[in-house]
């Protein structure tokens, strides 16, 4: 079993919140830590997952709720969005801390049929798919060192090693137990069938499922691109319309995320495009039919597929980051641009690069200059992220790392 830094943000919240909820992709260890917390506190543990669960709290959501006895965790809780009313009831009129521990495979705050907001009395926690330093048993400090005013800490040489199989095998836990390539697409395959068919379906009616997949593959080939609804719509065969309400669903089951747009001026950000990009590397590789000897030589799949795994590291990082600071892109009208940057709660600024290959130079540097100097003072470093072994500084407040120092 894998130690998740997720589970230390999850027993915090408890002793102040009402209401704690944990989401993410199906299959990414929320049960795992529900089940451990609920036996660990001896807490009755509800998954409606199995029929006779769902059927009761379907039936009569209310009296389901009020029969309960509480602390308890309730798993799948998206399945019956009529709880969530009553669940609402129920802490108005005890309002302890602690009573509800709630998980979910689809975004609680974009189910169309929920029934009520939890707002104030529900806090919200993300669990990813196994990060890097997770899978190793290291808890990462990346964005503490980022962020800091303090010289960066790697002097030495930081082997990356395996950077295409981890690309290959993404982070769900399942997966990393199975060593042949050829199974582990096997259960990607299987992963997306069942997402598609079941989860998506329990949100809102799809007229075509037949065209989510290709939708899902063609948003896994645009992967750290600019997200042109009209584009897409055009090579799905689908309307503008049809095409974002099938978009949020995949959102909603957490198998895509958006990367906003960054500009100083917060109106600014939300009229312009933002990136797409899927949540695991090996859903998406297996989506596209990558494999070691192609990546080896599609650099451009690479590149697409590395940034993703940047992305995801870096997200998965801030889900139990104290600072949780923000993540966007940057893209100037001059063609200017940064594959990511962070925004901590101060306003501190750290831009991130993204190279696939094993070399750089200061020419690689231009768009992280651009971000500094639209940045000004919040401005604390930028940096590349890259596949050589090397760490490199490139002035001050430059410099080229090593992938593996965002775990190492």
């Amino acid at each position: 079993m894998y130690s998740r830094w997720t589970q230390q943000r999850v027993e915090e919240s408890l002793t102040d919140s009402r209401v704690v909820l944990l989401h993410g992709p199906r299959q990414s260890g929320k049960s795992t830590i529900v089940r451990a917390i609920a036996e660990k506190r001896a807490w009755r543990y509800i998954t409606f997952d199995h029929a006779a669960a769902f059927s009761a709290a379907q039936s009569d959501p209310s009296q389901f709720i009020t029969q309960l006895e509480t602390p308890v965790a309730l798993d799948e809780v998206q399945r019956v969005p009529e709880l969530f009313r009553a669940i609402k009831q129920s802490v108005d009129s005890k309002p302890a801390p602690g009573r509800f521990l709630l998980t979910g495979s689809a975004n609680a705050l974009m189910v169309p049929t929920r029934s009520d907001s939890l707002a104030g009395r529900m806090e919200i926690l993300n669990l990813w798919p196994l990060s890097q330093g997770e899978i190793a048993g290291k808890r990462e400090t990346f964005l503490d060192i980022v962020f800091s005013k303090d010289s960066l800490p790697w002097n030495r040489a930081i082997p990356t090693a395996n950077i295409i199989d981890r690309l290959l095998c993404g982070g769900f836990p399942e997966v990393q137990e199975r060593n042949d390539f050829s199974r582990q697409q096997m259960w990607f395959e299987s992963y997306l069938i069942t997402i598609l068919q079941r989860d998506v379906r329990d949100l809102a009616r799809v007229d075509d499922i037949g065209s989510m997949p290709r939708l899902m593959e063609c948003l896994a080939s645009r992967a750290g691109g600019l997200l042109n609804f009209a584009d897409v719509a055009r090579t799905v065969s689908l309307p503008q319309t049809t095409l974002k309400r099938y978009f949020s669903l995949l959102e909603a089951t957490f198998l895509i995320i958006r990367l906003p747009h960054w500009a100083v001026n917060r109106g600014k950000r939300m009229a312009r495009a933002a990136k797409v990009h899927l949540v695991d590397t090996g859903l998406a590789a297996t989506l596209l039919r990558l494999d070691k000897e192609r990546l080896l030589k599609d650099r451009m799949a690479m590149g697409s597929l590395f940034e993703s795994f940047v992305v995801m590291e870096i997200m998965k990082q801030s889900s139990w980051h104290s600072a949780r600071p923000g993540l966007f892109h940057f893209r100037t009208d001059a063609g200017s641009e940064v594959d990511l940057v962070l925004e901590g709660r101060n306003g501190d600024i750290v831009g991130i690069e993204i190279k696939s290959g094993s070399s750089g130079n200061s020419l690689d540097f231009s768009g992280l200059q651009s971000l500094a100097e639209h940045a000004k003072d919040r401005f604390v470093r930028g940096i590349i992220i890259y596949t050589g072994n090397e760490p490199l500084p490139f002035g001050e407040k430059f410099h080229a790392l090593p992938v593996g120092c965002l775990w190492e």
